[in-house]
């Protein structure tokens, strides 16, 4: 039970990694707190893992960030996991594309982190350690990808805030990483190849750029999920990991 003893927030829990990676972490022993803007699938999540907490919320909502804050113990692990995909050159980027994609992409984040630090640094005060994980991807600062600038750029600067909160707080035990990812087979990856011109050719496509030959599963992706909010972690921190399948190599 290598989460045992542990209070731990993920959002986006509903579908997607955030959804596997909630599962994990409640199967290694943690007190889960599962949150999402989509009731639907949230719901299902205790259905599918008992024992999991459930909220709806809305992570571009600082007033409903800090609301939830104020009802919930301290966090021994916080996984800021909720994204999108913005598909397209600087060309086609709009102003609320920008705005959007960063609001969602950093922002969140950075209203997660802050609202969530005070108790987690108690946290870290009496364990020794706690841990922040931040959804980025291998498409930022690591590599660019031809329609995916806004995406980059947003995945760049998530990587950036990291490094930031990781060298605030090291001397107080709070550790800040980000996960990059490769492609993952997830329903927002699924909805991106429908809505593509020829959605067989997409698919191609995206298994085309894994030099293993086949996309990511969420499964791929949470174990280091669950070893970067575990003490097993504890001396790292500023990281962006890649969880690419050698697309980076």
């Amino acid at each position: 039970m290598r989460l045992k003893d542990k209070t731990i927030l993920i959002s986006a829990a509903g579908q997607g990694i955030g959804r596997a990676s909630a599962i994990a972490c409640a199967r290694e022993g943690a007190r889960v707190i599962a949150v999402d803007i989509n009731e639907a699938t949230l719901a299902t999540l205790p259905e599918e893992c008992p024992g999991i907490e459930i909220h709806k919320l809305d992570v571009c909502d600082g007033a409903q960030i800090e609301a939830l804050a104020g009802r919930l113990p301290a966090l021994d692990g916080l996984f800021n996991c909720a994204g999108y995909v913005h598909n397209g050159t600087v060309l086609d980027i709009s102003e609320d594309d920008w705005a959007f994609s960063f609001d969602l992409n950093i922002t969140s984040m950075f209203r997660m982190s802050k609202a969530f630090l005070p108790g987690m640094r108690e946290r870290a005060k009496a364990n020794g350690t706690a841990s922040i994980l931040n959804m980025s991807s291998m498409a930022s600062s690591l590599k660019g990808f031809p329609m995916r600038t806004l995406y980059g750029t947003t995945k760049a600067a998530v990587i950036g805030l990291t490094k930031g909160i990781a060298a605030d707080f090291v001397k107080e035990g709070i550790r800040c990483n980000a996960l990059c990812p490769g492609t993952v087979d997830t329903p927002s990856l699924r909805g991106r190849i429908a809505a593509a011109p020829d959605p067989v050719e997409a698919e191609k496509n995206f298994i085309a750029r894994q030099p293993m030959g086949r996309l990511a599963t969420v499964d791929d992706m949470t174990p280091m999920v669950v070893y970067l909010l575990s003490d097993e972690s504890r001396f790292v921190s500023g990281q962006a990991l890649l969880v690419d399948g050698g697309v980076t190599i």
